[in-house]
């Protein structure tokens, strides 16, 4: 399989990708900003590439010079929080969210649409804050709304794609114990860790769509 998966620098991006590397017959497309981390892998794993993108920044249009053939699973993990009053949130801050949370994953699927494989899986991994009827957190409200409008955009392409045989699905994740979560939440230890985690997205990401199609699945030990 030919996958592609963003944010796959850190966190639970990077658990995935090793995950998925498991099996020498699939090629990981790995996009984040830093992939110093990503370059050591490909060390031991002939079957990663690492890309170095900017989602915010950089021309979509560059990560298909990296494509060989078509694309069988994308995973839109990357994600950006704000833990910030609402009533103190800049301009600048909304626009970041809603680039990498929303903007991003909608002009990715865009881009790569005409090279998706009959029967592709597009996994978008929102959140629990953006699952609706879930307990709701002060300080994040730009963050759930975002992931929220990720969740719509998946039920959405689920409907506009079927002719063309492609699933979209959309895992919505409780906490998980990662640098971003660390930074903003300093003092809240997660029970969950991104290896935990991985584990089932990868699973999920190959699987699943044989299954489900519109689907958003709340992920999460704690009850919503």
């Amino acid at each position: 399989m030919n996958i592609i998966i963003t944010g796959a620098g850190k966190g639970i991006g990077f658990e995935t990708c090793k995950k998925l590397l498991h099996n020498p017959e699939h090629s990981i497309l790995a996009i984040s900003r830093n992939i110093d981390a990503l370059l050591e892998l490909m060390k031991s794993h002939q079957n990663l590439v690492p890309i170095a993108f900017d989602l915010e920044k950089d021309p979509f249009d560059d990560i298909l010079k990296n494509i060989n053939g078509t694309i069988d699973v994308l995973i839109n993990n990357a994600g950006y929080l704000i833990n910030k009053p609402f009533g103190a949130f800049k301009q600048s801050e909304l626009e970041r969210i809603m680039n990498v949370n929303f903007n991003a994953p909608f002009r990715l699927i865009q881009t790569l649409l005409p090279r998706f494989s009959e029967n592709a899986h597009i996994v978008n991994i929102s959140s629990m804050g953006g699952f609706q009827g879930s307990a709701k957190f002060a300080g994040l409200s730009a963050y759930s709304s975002s992931k929220a409008a990720l969740a719509c955009l998946t039920e959405c392409l689920a409907e506009e794609l079927k002719d063309r045989k492609i699933k979209v699905n959309c895992l919505c994740l409780g906490s998980v114990q990662t640098e971003m979560l660390e930074k903003a939440f300093p003092n809240y230890k997660a029970s969950m860790k991104p290896a935990d985690i991985a584990e089932y997205i990868a699973h999920f990401a190959l699987n699943a769509h044989n299954y489900m199609n519109g689907k958003i699945i709340p992920l999460s030990i704690n009850t919503p």
